[in-house]
């Protein structure tokens, strides 16, 4: 069972700018192979950190304008938000170990 929850510009502000602990925000596309390859990773890795960390996925189809404001030039793109403010940020598919690598350096 996953944490992961969908935003859109809706929810934008309340699911990450005023999150009560650092958000992990995840850029994806239906379309996009690498993001699929992705999505396991990141499930798993929500599970394990959710005392720690908050995740949610951004859907660039249905949140172009999110996607165009947080400077998305690719997906899957991964950033770091902590306290409303963005903090890192990885574009490309990664392993388990590089995302839980991303998220102690930057955490």
């Amino acid at each position: 069972m996953s944490n992961n929850v969908d935003v859109t510009a809706v929810n934008f502000e309340q699911e990450v700018l005023n999150a009560d602990k650092p958000v992990l925000l995840k850029f994806w596309a239906p379309w996009c192979g690498p993001c699929k390859m992705m999505a396991p990773v990141v499930d798993e890795v929500a599970s394990e950190k959710a005392e720690e960390i908050k995740v949610v996925s951004v859907n660039v189809d249905d949140a172009p304008e999110i996607a165009s404001e947080q400077g998305v030039r690719g997906v899957p793109t991964v950033m770091l938000f902590k306290s409303g403010a963005k903090v890192a940020s990885l574009v490309g598919a990664q392993s388990k170990s590089q995302l839980t690598q991303f998220l102690e350096q930057n955490g």
